[in-house]
């Protein structure tokens, strides 16, 4: 409902329909709903147990690393199964609040959660902006899209666009069959799972020029899902495929929704 206001909203002139929405729906923090003075953040305590991802990490996989143990020095799981994206990162670990705001996004018609959650992956992924990728999307097969009525990694894509002045190309990859939903898998039946479950789209893929892929997706559990998805970019003549998540499994942390 408060989506659907802000969209209404949208044609008034933006003090009369900010004041009118704060009436109605005074701001909150995302995560608890705590009361707030500006709208669209976390409230300090929220923020606080964020743990955003920064260096030392594993370049390649994105994993944050207790101790820095050298420069380009490579996680062992990236050793020992190198994955076909050339990097990975992710705003956040995978914990209580980012759990909030990714199901909230993904199962709770929140769609403007994608702004906040955009604007710490931005962040996270500076390192790839220079080179003026496209920003593409995980897409969902279109039953379980219209099931939920929107793409919640296209929320977050379209709005990484947005703050970098890159473009969104969602059509790039496309899903070929349903899979099932990935929660409770073990890691082998996730790949298995979705192994040749994406495809490029020959059109969209005439558009593509030869620009790298920044890949986005909203959690990176085992990584099948985009493993998945950049072999299909790269089968059909993507040269170089990045990946951004908001948030990201770590040993020992919160299990994915």
């Amino acid at each position: 409902m408060r989506q659907r206001l802000r969209q209404a909203a949208a044609g008034v002139p933006r003090a009369v329909g900010r004041f009118v929405l704060d009436s109605l729906y005074p701001p909150v923090c995302l995560a608890c709903e705590a009361p707030l003075a500006d709208a669209d953040t976390l409230c300090a305590q929220c923020f606080g147990k964020l743990k955003p991802i920064t260096a030392p990490l594993c370049p390649r996989l994105g994993l944050p690393f207790a101790v820095s143990i050298g420069p380009g020095a490579l996680s062992a799981e990236a050793i020992a199964d190198p994955p076909p994206f050339e990097s990975a990162r992710s705003a956040v670990v995978y914990n209580e609040v980012a759990r909030t705001l990714v199901s909230r996004l993904k199962y709770g018609d929140r769609p403007e959660l994608a702004r906040y959650m955009a604007r710490l992956m931005v962040q996270a992924g500076a390192g790839f902006w220079a080179e003026k990728p496209l920003i593409v999307p995980v897409p969902l097969h279109p039953t379980r899209q219209f099931a939920r009525r929107y793409n919640q990694s296209a929320e977050l894509a379209v709005a990484i666009a947005r703050l970098t002045g890159l473009r969104v190309d969602a059509a790039l990859i496309r899903r070929t069959r349903r899979t099932r939903q990935q929660v409770g898998l073990t890691h082998d039946a996730r790949a298995r799972n979705v192994a040749g479950a994406f495809a490029a789209h020959p059109e969209a893929l005439k558009r593509h020029g030869g620009r790298g892929v920044v890949l986005v997706d909203d959690v990176y559990t085992t990584g099948a899902t985009l493993k998945a998805a950049t072999r299909a970019l790269k089968r059909a003549g993507v040269g170089r495929v990045d990946v951004l998540t908001f948030a990201r499994v770590v040993t020992g942390g919160e299990l994915p929704i």
